[in-house]
């Protein structure tokens, strides 16, 4: 199981990628990176992109079955159908006219705020294979 350093030397591995990074969203901190960043500073994209992955981990509209606030109100009840334990998104795209951003959320054991941010080439990335492989590295992710 990988490491920080060999997660994201393996999502580098992948066709047009130019940047990634292992960030805690609630800190906005990368605690790994690897590549270039967009503009030029890793912390200021780990923070750019934990503030848009704090928003879909935290809205409403994104979890599934019932909403937590029905959720809250309901003492000693269990979450409902298809609700995770973690945040209810699995992963972010953002389109831009050069590149993708692909943020992956990572589950682990402990209660953790973290995600794979993936920055690819839009000419020479393939979005399908990136999505795949992120899946596979946050399911192996071994943080330490």
């Amino acid at each position: 199981m990988p490491g920080i350093d060999e997660c994201l030397l393996e999502a580098m591995a992948l066709p047009g990628a130019r940047g990634a990074a292992l960030v805690d969203w609630s800190s906005g901190l990368a605690l790994g990176t690897a590549g270039d960043s967009p503009v030029g500073d890793h912390e200021t994209t780990a923070a750019e992109t934990a503030e848009l992955a704090r928003a879909a981990a935290e809205y409403e509209s994104f979890a599934p079955g019932e909403s937590r606030a029905e959720a809250a109100c309901a003492p000693g009840a269990e979450p409902g159908p298809g609700a995770a334990a973690g945040p209810p998104v699995e992963d972010l795209i953002v389109t831009t006219r050069t590149g993708y951003h692909v943020l992956r959320f990572v589950e682990t054991s402990f209660d953790s705020s973290v995600f794979l941010h993936l920055w690819l080439d839009r000419a020479d990335g393939n979005l399908a294979l990136a999505r795949h492989r992120l899946r596979t590295l946050a399911e192996g992710l071994v943080l330490r």
